[in-house]
């Protein structure tokens, strides 16, 4: 992982949405893709935040379960990106170390963080990218361990 950069891990492909988007809209694109994050670009398709779905929790009433249903999705229905989103939001460059990376994440317990070239949005890191690159066996140099009496034989994984 030493000589990774985080072009070599992020997702291309990123999903957006405006300032101006409803959080209904959020959340039923997050539930959709089964993802946690959505960048938010302006029209120029400029970073301008991020809201991940522990904003969402933290701003709706879905935690009330006094509220009907149907009045939580009018809540989100009214309620737009800009109100939860995060506005300071920290970037990586495409060749920044993956392991610089992984740390700014760790430290600040990031989910994941928008990948910018100059201002144009590249695409994002993810904690799923890292779980992804070690399962799929990137990374993987399975090393065993021996069993210790009342233990179980444990594989670690070592890059």
């Amino acid at each position: 992982m030493k000589n990774l950069k985080v072009r070599d891990l992020m997702t291309e492909v990123v999903l957006s949405v405006q300032a101006d988007d409803t959080v209904e809209k959020v959340y039923d694109l997050m539930n959709e893709r089964g993802i946690r994050h959505l960048t938010v670009v302006d029209a120029d398709g400029d970073l301008v935040g991020i809201v991940s779905h522990r904003d969402l929790l933290r701003h709706s009433p879905i935690e009330r379960a006094e509220v009907p249903v149907f009045l939580m999705r009018e809540i989100l229905r009214r309620t737009l990106v800009e109100e939860v989103m995060t506005s300071e939001v920290e970037t990586a460059a495409p060749d920044l170390p993956l392991s610089e990376a992984a740390q700014v994440m760790f430290e600040n317990k990031f989910g994941c963080l928008p990948v910018l070239e100059g201002s144009k949005l590249v695409g994002i890191l993810t904690e799923s990218d890292f779980v992804r690159f070690f399962c799929d066996g990137s990374a993987r140099q399975e090393v065993a361990v021996p069993q210790t009496a009342g233990r179980a034989r444990v594989l670690g994984w070592f890059s």
